[in-house]
């Protein structure tokens, strides 16, 4: 059995679970998360856990047991806690503003470039710091967003300008005059 999908998920203090209408819906005090249930996997809740069994022993099955638990277990804790990226604006002249429900952004290019921001994500923007804040209860729309962000000015590897993850380490390469 799946190590990962034998472990019971803990629900915490103030989350609402419920499973209906095929899909696990988590409320919690950071939102409201729905995940899609998947086949093969039956999920049951009791004595303040949920705990998600597999049908069968077949390759798929047992492929999909930890993949199931694992998004189940993320939206009971984004409900709850919540998921953020930080990102870092790198450049000169380079920065971001929201303004309403976009981050209109400064990224060298000769027109400024809005991004609107989906339902159910919050951006937060320290100015001193050129860090920007991606965060949200749906752990996939929280890193796809700062995917889709990062992807408007990718890092450069000679100067390092760009938007790059606050973790990320760019490796930086010797330009011409290196070559001598």
């Amino acid at each position: 059995m799946s190590r990962v999908g034998r472990k019971p998920i803990p629900i915490p203090a103030g989350v609402k679970v419920q499973i209906g209408d095929g899909a696990l819906s988590a409320e919690g005090p950071k939102g409201k998360v729905s995940q899609a249930l998947i086949a093969g996997c039956e999920v049951e809740i009791k004595d303040g856990q949920v705990a998600v069994t597999r049908k069968g022993d077949t390759g798929p099955e047992r492929a999909r047991h930890g993949l199931a638990r694992a998004l189940y277990a993320n939206a009971i804790n984004g409900a709850a806690l919540g998921y953020q990226k930080a990102l870092d604006i790198i450049g000169v002249g380079y920065k971001a503003e929201v303004k309403g429900q976009s981050v209109q952004f400064a990224l060298g290019y000769s027109h400024p470039v809005i991004f609107p921001i989906p339902a159910g994500i919050k951006v937060e923007i320290d100015a001193k710091a050129n860090r920007l804040t991606v965060a949200g209860a749906d752990r996939q729309m929280v890193g796809q967003v700062a995917a889709e962000i990062r992807g408007l000015r990718k890092p450069d590897p000679y100067k390092g300008k760009g938007i790059k993850y606050a973790d990320e380490v760019i490796r930086r390469k010797v330009g011409k005059a290196g070559a001598k």
